[in-house]
């Protein structure tokens, strides 16, 4: 597996060796030691799969009790992924970082604990997968405006987004819980 350093401190984006020809492809999404020693000492113990149409947009969200680490990745269709960083005492605080994760192109993103995460679907049929490092907790659940001016994230859009009631009442950054 490929590691590409991104923009933000400790967020990476990784690809895969693909192994195929005419009848398919084989690879390897996930070995925990190798994950361990090159990319972040972790353990995952949740995993998420959700399929959304096109134009739709889920975030930014994060969890300040029972931080969670995520793994992403499409199996299915296209996202315009993106990462925030919501840790004060990091020279990346408040700095964003998007890549385009297809079914194609197979790449992932490892989004640390600390960082508000979301993504925008560029496709219909779109099937999203991510490993968590801990439990989905409600209560500990913040949501920062995919739109906030002060972060200024280019989401690409194709249109006006579909989005929940909770993502509309996010958070501006100036009012957003963060991090140490």
């Amino acid at each position: 597996m490929n590691i590409i350093e991104t923009s933000l401190t400790d967020v990476k984006l990784l690809e895969p060796t693909i192994f195929g020809d005419e009848r398919g492809f084989f690879m390897e999404t996930f070995r925990d030691n190798w994950f361990r020693e090159h990319v972040a000492d972790r353990t995952f113990v949740q995993e998420n799969h959700s399929k959304s149409s096109k134009n739709v947009l889920r975030g930014l969200h994060y969890q300040m009790e029972h931080t969670q680490g995520k793994l992403v990745r499409v199996v299915s269709g296209s996202v315009f992924d993106v990462a925030v960083d919501l840790r004060r005492s990091s020279p990346t605080f408040g700095k964003w970082f998007g890549a385009i994760l297809s079914a194609e192109n197979k790449r992932q993103l490892w989004v640390p604990e600390g960082f508000a995460h979301g993504f925008y679907t560029l496709e219909d049929n779109t099937e999203f997968v991510y490993k968590c490092t801990d439990y989905y907790h409600p209560q500990s659940e913040h949501t920062l405006l995919w739109n906030d001016p002060t972060v200024g994230i280019d989401w690409g859009l194709m249109g006006e987004p579909s989005l929940s009631t909770k993502d509309v009442a996010g958070k501006l950054f100036q009012h957003a819980a963060t991090f140490p």
